[in-house]
C-alpha cells in the first residue's frame, strides 16, 4: 500500500475482504490508517540518503488525523457490510467510495443500498461517492455433473457450447452455457491458441475445430476443474461487444 502511494496512486481498494470477508470494518480501518501514514510520510521520502543524515530525524509519531489522508479507500459492498448496521460503520472506518460490483447484482440489492449510502452519508457530514463496476462479457465454464473433473496432463478433451441444460462438464467434456458472448470465443477459437481457465492454474491447447460451436483440446497444464471457473483466450480477438446486455440494464 505504501509504495502504490508513494508511486501516486490516487486509490486504493478492498473487494472480497469488505464484500464478504468477516472483518469488513476492520479491513477498511486498516488499509485506510496505512495510506495515512504513507501520505504522510511522502514528502520525506529521499532519491539518496545523505552521507551526514541521523536515522533518528525521520522517527515520527504515528499520523492519527485522518483529515490528513489524501489517498481514497474504496470498499466493495457485499453481503458482509451493505446492512443498514453497517454502512454507517464502513463510512466511519474511512470509507471514501463504495463500490457496487454489478457481477453480483441481484434482486434489487443495489436499489435498496444505494438510498442508504445517501442518506448515511449526509447524516454524518461525510462525501461519500458511489463506482458502479460493470460486469463486462464474462466467459466461464458450465455447471458440473457431478464432482469435480480432473483434467489431466496429455489428454484430450471436447469443449464446446451446451447443447442443453444437461449437457454439463463431465469426465472427458468441458462445456460453456451458450450465451452471446460464449459463443463468439469459441467460434473465434482457431487450432493451436491457448485457453486458460480459473486464471490461468489450467490451460488446454485447440487440436481440432469441429464446427463453430465444438472444439477438441490436449491438456497442457491439468488440475481439478470446478464449476463456473473463468476463461481467457489472450490470443484471440472475440466479436462481441464491450458492453453486455447485462451492463446496460445495470448502467440504466
Amino acid at each position: 500500500l505504501a509504495n502504490a502511494v508513494w508511486d501516486g496512486t490516487d486509490a486504493v481498494m478492498l473487494s472480497g475482504e469488505a464484500a464478504s470477508g468477516k472483518f469488513p470494518v476492520e479491513a477498511v480501518m486498516a488499509e485506510a490508517t496505512a495510506v495515512l501514514e504513507a501520505d504522510s510520510v511522502k514528502h520525506l521520502l529521499l532519491p539518496q540518503v545523505p552521507d551526514e543524515f541521523i536515522v533518528d530525524e525521520a522517527n515520527k509519531p504515528r499520523e492519527m488525523d485522518d483529515s490528513k489522508r489524501k489517498t481514497k479507500v474504496v470498499a466493495s459492498l457485499g453481503p458482509s457490510s451493505w446492512s443498514e448496521e453497517m454502512i454507517p460503520k464502513m463510512i466511519e472506518a474511512g470509507t471514501d467510495i463504495f463500490r457496487l460490483n454489478c457481477s453480483h447484482r441481484r434482486d434489487g440489492d443495489f436499489e435498496r443500498v444505494y438510498p442508504l449510502i445517501r442518506r448515511f452519508a449526509k447524516d454524518m457530514g461525510r462525501k461519500v461517492e458511489v463506482l458502479g463496476d460493470l460486469q463486462g462479457p464474462k466467459f466461464r465454464v458450465g455447471e458440473l455433473q457431478n464432482d469435480p473433473v480432473k483434467l489431466n496432463n496429455g489428454d484430450v478433451l471436447e469443449f464446446g457450447i451446451s447443447a442443453d441444460d444437461s449437457d454439463t462438464i463431465r469426465e472427458g467434456r468441458i462445456t460453456m452455457k451458450p450465451t452471446k458472448e460464449q459463443n463468439a470465443l469459441v467460434k473465434a477459437a482457431q487450432v493451436g491458441i491457448d485457453l486458460l481457465i480459473e486464471d490461468g492454474l489450467m490451460k488446454v491447447n485447440v487440436v481440432e475445430k469441429l464446427s463453430d460451436t465444438e472444439l477438441k483440446v490436449k491438456v497442457v497444464r491439468g488440475g481439478k476443474l470446478k464449476a463456473r471457473k473463468g476463461v481467457n483466450v489472450p490470443d484471440v480477438e472475440i466479436d462481441c461487444a464491450a458492453l453486455t446486455e447485462k451492463d446496460i440494464e445495470d448502467a440504466e
